[in-house]
């Protein structure tokens, strides 16, 4: 294992010491825990908006902090699910009287401590409500969930209920739109090669030179199907018929499309994928409203991709591009 760390059993803490200094302007991290705030919150008559999991996919989380986007991420310890007492300090230090809402990925851990921390919070007296994310249509099930994982499709949710609540809307509107959001997005993940936990110290799994994984999650767990590594457009065309035959497009819908990197992989490569997903995604009729091509959810060093696809309609294309200056978010 070659890493750029100073104890495999610390590295949670010694990279939030690091983002706090990377942005002092803007984050604070709540004393004695690892939860990540807005260094303003909570913000006067706002919905807050809190997520977070394991660490190890960053930017995601805590890089969607700011205005029109997250109030609070909390970071687990490496592709772990922080506990519910951390997710209660982030609760409350985001509520401001206007309740907050959890943007959970669908894994057991988190949807178990995510829920333990709302039944805290409302023993307390704050309004919580959540969505859960399953963007994932690789499996149906998994050694981390019960149905379809929430994987990179997660930012689209991040972004559509944190602007929706930055608008002020209320605690009910912003799970309206989260849960439309969930109800219109789909993502799909590969790799070539796997990611090495510091902890564990070895790959999460081998692969020859010439072998690749399709349907991977976001903790280095492996795919659904090993086959041997083909060109770039031939695994855009997988991915991309995953997705889109399992949601019905109709042409002339408008869709948002995310390119996402695993953690490893040239951008030159995820522009190469883009460019044969787009001519599909015209094929079948369908206009591009706006393309994110980039690192947005990772598996640490894994070196792949994903390809999501969120259906669009007029109040989430509005949300969608309206500002934030969460320093992870650019389009």
């Amino acid at each position: 294992m070659k890493k750029i760390i100073n104890n495999p059993e610390e590295v949670v803490q010694d990279m939030l010491k690091g983002l706090i200094a990377a942005h002092p302007e803007s984050l604070k991290q709540i004393p004695n825990t690892t939860a990540i705030v807005r260094k303003d919150a909570p913000v006067a008559n706002k919905v807050g908006i809190v997520s977070g999991g394991g660490s190890g996919h960053e930017p995601a989380h805590a890089g969607y902090i700011g205005e029109g986007m997250l109030d609070a991420a909390v970071c687990g310890e490496m592709f772990t699910s922080p506990t519910p007492d951390q997710v209660f300090e982030a609760i409350k230090a985001v509520d401001s009287g206007s309740g907050v809402f959890l943007v959970i990925k669908n894994y057991t851990g988190d949807v178990m401590n995510f829920e333990m921390a709302a039944e805290l919070a409302e023993a307390e007296g704050i309004d919580v409500e959540k969505v859960v994310v399953n963007d994932d249509v690789a499996v149906e099930d998994s050694s981390f969930t019960t149905g379809r994982r929430g994987i990179a499709g997660t930012v689209f949710v991040h972004k559509i209920a944190g602007a929706k609540a930055d608008a002020g809307g209320s605690l009910q509107e912003v799970k309206d739109v989260a849960e439309k959001v969930v109800v219109n997005v789909r993502s799909m993940g590969m790799a070539v090669t796997p990611c090495t936990v510091p902890a564990a110290g070895k790959p999460s799994f081998t692969l020859d030179e010439n072998e690749m994984e399709i349907g991977i999650g976001i903790h280095g767990e492996p795919g659904i199907e090993r086959k041997k590594l083909t060109s770039a457009d031939e695994i855009a065309e997988e991915l991309t018929q995953k997705v889109l035959e399992d949601i019905e497009f109709n042409s002339g819908d408008e869709v948002a499309v995310m390119i996402n990197g695993m953690g490893a992989t040239p951008e030159m490569e995820l522009y190469i994928l883009n460019g044969r997903v787009q001519e599909i995604l015209h094929e079948r009729g369908l206009n591009v409203h706006k393309t994110f091509v980039g690192e947005y959810m990772t598996s640490l060093e894994m070196a792949g991709c994903s390809v999501t696809l969120l259906k669009l309609d007029k109040e989430t294309k509005q949300l969608l591009d309206s500002d934030s200056n969460a320093s992870a978010f650019h389009s």
